[in-house]
């Protein structure tokens, strides 16, 4: 069934034919002991072209000053509870200071989300957004275990996943609720068959402890930090297993910690159904006529239509693909995550209603990380690896159905499609640690929490509930009022430069700053 969007991040890459686990070294023979994994000194070089298992593409630009991007990798214990045993790979990237030596305050590492983004194929892509910090900071990022060249994960080939992505995620009967549970159950049983050795070790803690490895790798006394949508997941959970460690830390477009799956899922469909409300407002609201409905109600009725005939009745998409009701659906909550892709939205719509999915179809493959070639990045099976892994609830369909007039309350277009996304751990190989992380983070410094009112994918509630959870002296919340999928990256001015002053003089906002 198509991966549900629940913690996607900004960069969203693709999913997955990946590097098979000995290719990628996981589980080789190397050892490693505390001492010799922290006096590493990885070789830094010019980058390569990103792999496909990271989403493909050509090498990065040179920067702005004529510097290089540079890449490394760093080995981390496959088993943190065995530390001297076999070792993975850890693919790193970074950009030097423009700053004076002097006032460089050290390397300031990204996460941009997921779970399963490529950190080193995303952080040139958003680079020229972070020059400002690059002044006083390497910017740094990585993937996560599991993700790209740090063993990264692999279950199916490309051209199964086209047949998986156009599976019907909402199930009107019997035979489609049995159809939706094997596609989920031959994923599902890919992944262990051709990356058993790595799937109990791809948790959200096992990354956070690859996290301080990383900083002592780069020579840092403290983890400055810059988490984005699951990374500030990832951000929480290494500030509570070392807040000692923790230095000038970032939270934007914030995952609610204490939500379980059930609740975030819905969640979700309050926050992409409000999306979709302000795209429609927007839309009427513009002095030329909206071509995509009359009034805000209309737009939406004529996407439910559109929807319901695609359940019976794909239109052409992109050869020789149709486009399905979950590649629509998937295509319109893409389209959802910046206000700066409604245009394309409106042109999807207008195309798909005259028999026309390329478009949408396109947005499909952008969240579900397929280039144009056909080739899938390995996002998908990295996604649904760390989530299932941090992830303890399985439901089954019974719990679904039950829950499915809850969701489509919560959400007409995207409810239902949502709710049977919960399914996609059942039969998981690994089982979950835990129904929510735990980010409590006494005696850590303080860490910037921003919420966006309009936020489609990690809902604005989840700020202010990351903030408490931090605890007091630790969350500082700020709120953005505003549309997308993150604050910062909206270019913002007011957020920005709470953001810069915080990192690069060490100025906390205060608590309760509202930007719009």
């Amino acid at each position: 069934m198509p991966t549900p969007p629940r913690l996607r991040a900004v960069a969203v890459t693709a999913l997955a034919v990946l590097l098979s686990l000995s290719a990628a070294g996981c589980g080789d023979e190397a050892k490693g002991d505390d001492e010799e994994l922290t006096a590493q000194n990885p070789s830094w070089k010019k980058c390569e072209a990103p792999s496909e298992s990271q989403g493909g593409g050509t090498a990065p630009s040179p920067l702005p000053d004529g510097d290089v991007w540079q890449c490394a990798t760093m080995k981390a214990p496959l088993d943190w509870d065995e530390p001297e045993g076999a070792t993975i790979p850890i693919a790193l990237i970074r950009a030097r200071s423009s700053g004076p030596e002097d006032q460089r305050i050290g390397s300031l590492v990204f996460n941009f989300g997921g779970p399963g983004g490529s950190g080193v194929r995303a952080l040139p892509a958003f680079g020229a957004d972070y020059a400002k910090l690059r002044t006083r900071y390497d910017l740094v990022s990585f993937d996560p275990r599991g993700v790209g060249r740090s063993s990264g994960v692999e279950c199916q080939d490309d051209e199964e996943l086209d047949e998986y992505f156009q599976q019907d995620g909402t199930p009107d009967d019997t035979a489609e609720r049995a159809e939706l549970l094997d596609s989920t159950k031959t994923f599902n049983s890919a992944c262990e068959k051709n990356s058993g050795k790595i799937l109990p070790h791809v948790r959200t803690t096992d990354a956070a402890r690859d996290l301080d490895l990383i900083r002592q790798v780069l020579g840092d006394d403290k983890l400055h930090y810059f988490g984005i949508s699951y990374g500030t997941e990832l951000g929480g959970v290494y500030a509570h297993l070392f807040p000692d460690n923790v230095g000038r830390a970032v939270f934007d477009a914030v995952v609610d910690p204490t939500q379980t799956v059930e609740q975030g899922t819905l969640g979700q469909a309050e926050g992409f159904q409000l999306a979709l409300d302000n795209y429609a407002r927007d839309c009427v609201s513009k002095v030329e006529d909206c071509p995509v409905g009359d009034t805000e109600q209309d737009v939406e009725n004529r996407i439910s239509k559109l929807l319901d005939d695609l359940d019976t009745k794909p239109i052409t998409g992109i050869f020789p693909r149709d486009l399905t009701q979950s590649a629509a659906t998937t295509g319109i909550a893409q389209a959802l995550y910046s206000q700066d892709f409604w245009p394309y939205l409106t042109a999807g719509l207008e195309q798909a209603y005259d028999g026309d999915g390329r478009l949408l179809m396109l947005l499909s493959d952008s969240m579900n990380g397929r280039s144009e070639n056909g080739e899938y990045s390995n996002l998908a099976a990295a996604h649904v690896s760390i989530n299932c892994a941090d992830d303890k609830p399985r439901y089954t369909t019974e719990d679904v159905e039950a829950k499915l007039a809850e969701f489509r309350a919560a959400s007409p277009v995207f409810g239902e499609w949502l709710a049977w996304s919960l399914l996609t751990c059942t039969d998981w190989a690994v089982a979950g640690a835990a129904d929510h992380p735990d980010v409590r983070a006494p005696g850590s410094a303080p860490i910037l929490v921003i919420g966006n009112t309009g936020d489609p994918a990690t809902p604005y509630e989840g700020a202010r509930r990351m903030a408490e959870e931090l605890g007091a002296g630790v969350g500082v919340e700020l709120t953005y009022k505003g549309q997308g999928h993150g604050a910062y990256g909206s270019g913002n001015a007011c957020v920005q430069t709470a953001v810069d002053g915080y990192l690069l003089t060490g100025e906390v906002p205060k608590a309760g700053t509202v930007c719009q």
